[in-house]
């Protein structure tokens, strides 16, 4: 997640967000469990970018009771919340304030990224990404979800429209549109989805598969090289 995005207030608030934001957000939890445990252990070792929330930890914590987690996000008023939200699970867990360089060296048996890539600028993208696959073991599974779309107009303005609308069940226009084309514009960074594949594949991973596509939103599994 990221920075002043996430303060206290923010944070206050965030836990019923993705229910409201994220089509199928359970089924999507369930989904990433489904595609790490194909190659992590019972006792495997996860890290999670983004971990500010603490949701899909405690979903995972509670899947896979051997399994234990480094998690990494640069809001300390996410992280609080995430100490929160799992409660006894958070002795599995290890939490650590920073962007990927903050995480442990590893190996790790596998890594998620959950709507938190498109809050990272596009001349990050890619070294975050290899960042996390020198974290990881040959092999080793990345599963990452967030909002992607094409970027040529018309159809950028429309997946807009849709991604702002969806909550309340009808696509957006007129000024609500327009403070979502601002607040996309200014304050996330979404690629095309050949894009993102491509920057897996330049990034060591290989075997890339979209699993979940969801209005604005895609979710890829990919190898470690």
């Amino acid at each position: 997640m990221g920075g002043s995005l996430f303060d206290a207030q923010a944070a206050a608030g965030y836990a019923q967000r993705p229910q409201r934001q994220v089509p199928g957000f359970e089924s999507l939890h369930r989904m990433v469990s489904m595609l790490l445990a194909e190659r992590v252990s019972a006792d495997g070792r996860l890290l999670v970018l983004g971990a500010g929330g603490g949701l899909e930890l405690k979903a995972l914590a509670e899947a896979h009771a051997g399994w234990t987690f480094d998690g990494v996000d640069p809001s300390p008023d996410m992280l609080a919340l995430a100490r929160q939200v799992l409660g006894p699970l958070v002795t599995r867990v290890a939490l650590h304030e920073g962007y990927v360089e903050a995480a442990p060296e590893g190996p790790f048996d596998g890594a998620v990224s959950l709507l938190t890539f498109h809050f990272i600028g596009r001349e990050q993208r890619l070294e975050t990404l290899r960042a996390l696959r020198r974290r990881l073991r040959p092999g080793a599974p990345l599963v990452l979800a967030h909002i992607s779309f094409p970027q040529d107009e018309p159809e950028r303005s429309r997946w807009i429209a849709r991604h702002s609308g969806y909550a309340d069940g009808v696509t957006a226009s007129g000024a609500q549109l327009d403070n979502a084309l601002q607040a996309m514009s200014t304050k996330l960074t979404i690629l095309a989805p050949a894009e993102e594949e491509a920057l897996l594949e330049a990034a060591g991973f290989g075997d890339v598969s979209l699993f979940y596509a969801a209005l604005s939103f895609r979710g890829w599994v990919a190898y470690s090289r």
